[in-house]
């Protein structure tokens, strides 16, 4: 409290003192277990169109996380970071040479390289269908490609956000490692992470995990 001269006449004024507040711990303030929690406890992220479905139940935070960038455009691609000025206009080409800037759309949906993952997971999930040329686009056509069925669409969903990872990482091991994986072992990686991530779920198979490389949805009951 201070004496203050306001218009002539003293007058007593309280100065209270701004201060930030973290709501979901009054008396501790911000603490990382808070903050994870309420990352983590939002069943229905409020976002718009295919951003709000790249959070599945089966799928780790962090891929979702890499999804949610990925329909954003907030990965750090050759032609983003040449956008920024990080690399020059020379490196915006495909890094495996299909002669097109390197942008997500062409990296996920178009490059004639990762363009036959797509073709070999769909064939072995048992559908068909084209690419789309946008990744929203490609999301939403890929997950109801089995139809409308429910777990179907859960499980399409499932083996989107994981082809979308695996390129992703491969593309990584390219660029900065030298390595890379060849198609038939991209396409054996879908098949084995998404047995473990159902698998660490406790998803009840109907068959053997023999057939899962030949039958995913016999396995599952949804054929």
């Amino acid at each position: 409290m201070v004496l203050a001269v306001i218009g002539g006449e003293e007058k007593f004024m309280i100065i209270v003192k701004d201060t930030w507040r973290w709501l979901l711990e009054h008396f501790a303030g911000y603490t990382v277990r808070s903050a994870y929690h309420l990352l983590t406890a939002q069943d229905s992220p409020q976002v718009e169109g295919a951003k709000a479905l790249v959070w599945h139940k089966h799928v780790s935070l962090k891929v979702s996380i890499f999804a949610w960038r990925l329909l954003q455009n907030r990965l750090p691609t050759r032609m983003n970071l040449v956008r920024r000025d990080i690399l020059s206009d020379t490196a915006a080409g495909c890094l495996l040479g299909c002669c097109a800037n390197k942008t997500y759309q062409h990296l996920f949906i178009s490059c004639d390289f990762y363009g036959i993952l797509w073709q070999k997971v769909r064939s072995w999930l048992g559908v068909s269908g084209p690419n789309p040329f946008t990744v929203s686009d490609h999301f939403f056509q890929f997950t109801h490609l089995a139809g409308g069925v429910r777990a179907r669409r859960s499980f399409m969903h499932l083996v989107w956000l994981l082809c979308t990872w695996i390129i992703w990482n491969d593309r990584n091991q390219r660029l900065f490692n030298n390595l890379g994986s060849s198609i038939d072992q991209l396409l054996d990686k879908v098949k084995r992470y998404s047995l473990w991530w159902l698998k660490a779920s406790n998803v009840i198979f109907v068959y053997g995990f023999q057939l899962w490389w030949s039958n995913p949805m016999a396995c599952l009951g949804i054929d």
